[in-house]
């Protein structure tokens, strides 16, 4: 045995895990099976004397060192391997550092005082990704038997959920919203919006009268699909349910005041073959005038005022039909009031009404009838009225109120 005190093994750096065995040998004993080393990284000493790999000893398997020479019974055999690991690549815990491959953690991952920050988008078939791209931006990616992705709230109840493989999203909650919301497809639960919270456009009065071309918001069918609707189409239907022989509001004059006419261009020959006038405390502005009106054929650009066209209660040559005759404007007078008809203004016959209003006046101590104006009259042209004015003989309308009303035809 040539043994020798000092020396190195060639061991690759960097290395600092050594393991030690010790045995008592028997009698002439070469082998020592299972002993676990690197091969070229292993001392063995007999006795305290440091034997000579490849001399005095053979290990090149990894496993078994062989003796050259047999031991004696009872010889103190020490073999020391050691192992190496890799302290280059390492992340500083103060300075921080790069992980250049993926790492797996069995417990929680926090980041105090700091945030989480990721550069790579993720990919279809992720059990559960954080990513991101400059145009994606924060990426969350799921795949789960319910939802890919639930967001829950601190009490582990779930607040926003993804279902799997959907581009749905469940929210459990309210919905805040203070900007706009585009595109499609938001769907409420029925019944989940009350209508004092239905703020359509700031949800303010339009402000005006409405108009054929203004929408409204219907149900297709009656849980069908909401669509929009104008007030033409609603206004044809509701036609559709008006029978013949009912009377149909039309328009009013509003609160009249000092106008020279009151002008009513609402006739309607498809709808209607009649024609009912209201008059409530209709005054004039001078005392003591004839109420009368006159009718046009061109929608109001032109007024038939030809002294002999108009006939009333066997009465010739006036220039309009009589509606009430001496009407008074005194402090105890409160003007006319009552029905006024229209009878076929769309036939090629003569246009004829009749006339039931009621002047009154206040006496010193009680409210007495002055007169009740019953006329019937004519228009003698044979012509298809589609406007009428009413006025006074002379002076202006000063106050009160005129309501038209169609009589609905059968068709």
């Amino acid at each position: 045995m040539a043994g020798y005190i000092g020396g190195r093994v060639a061991i690759s750096s960097p290395q600092q895990i050594e393991t030690k065995h010790t045995l008592t040998a028997t009698a002439s004993q070469t082998s020592i099976p299972n002993i676990g080393y690197t091969v070229g990284a292993v001392h063995v000493y007999q006795n305290g004397v440091r034997l000579v790999d490849g001399t005095d000893y053979t290990a090149t398997n990894g496993s078994t060192v062989t003796l050259e020479t047999g031991a004696t019974e009872g010889d103190q055999i020490v073999i020391v391997s050691h192992g190496s690991f890799e302290t280059g690549d390492v992340v500083s815990k103060a300075s921080g550092g790069t992980f250049s491959a993926g790492i797996t953690a069995n417990g929680d991952i926090t980041a105090s005082g700091g945030t989480v920050l990721v550069t790579g988008d993720t990919a279809a078939g992720d059990d559960a990704a954080i990513g991101y791209t400059s145009a994606e931006g924060l990426i969350l990616t799921g795949q789960g038997t319910t939802n890919d992705v639930t967001i829950k709230n601190d009490a582990d109840a779930d607040v926003i959920e993804i279902p799997t493989g959907t581009v749905n999203v469940t929210m459990a909650g309210t919905l805040g919203v203070t900007g706009v919301i585009t595109g499609g497809g938001l769907v409420v639960p029925d019944g989940s919006i009350a209508v004092a919270d239905l703020d359509i456009d700031g949800g303010t009065d339009i402000g005006a009268a409405l108009v054929d071309a203004d929408l409204m918001i219907v149900d297709d069918g009656a849980g069908g699909t909401n669509r929009k609707a104008t007030m033409s189409r609603l206004a044809t239907y509701m036609g559709t349910k008006i029978t013949g022989g009912s009377m149909v509001y039309l328009a009013s004059s509003g609160a009249i005041s000092n106008a020279a006419t009151v002008v009513f261009t609402q006739f309607d020959s498809s709808k209607y073959d009649h024609y009912e006038f209201w008059f409530q405390d209709v005054i004039p502005a001078t005392d003591t005038v004839h109420a009368i009106f006159q009718v046009s054929t061109d929608g109001g650009s032109n007024y038939d005022t030809t002294s002999g066209n108009y006939h009333y209660n066997l009465t010739t040559d006036l220039n309009g039909l009589n509606v009430a005759h001496s009407v008074g404007s005194d402090t105890n007078e409160n003007g006319i009031s009552g029905p006024f008809n229209l009878m076929n203004p769309h036939t090629t016959t003569y246009t004829r009404s009749v006339s039931n209003v009621v002047s009154m006046h206040e006496n010193t101590t009680s409210i007495a009838v002055s007169s009740v104006n019953y006329a019937a009259g004519v228009h003698l042209v044979a012509e298809d009225t589609d406007a009428i004015r009413f006025l006074f003989s002379s002076g202006n309308v000063e106050s009160g109120e005129i309501v038209m009303y169609g009589i609905a035809n059968g068709s």
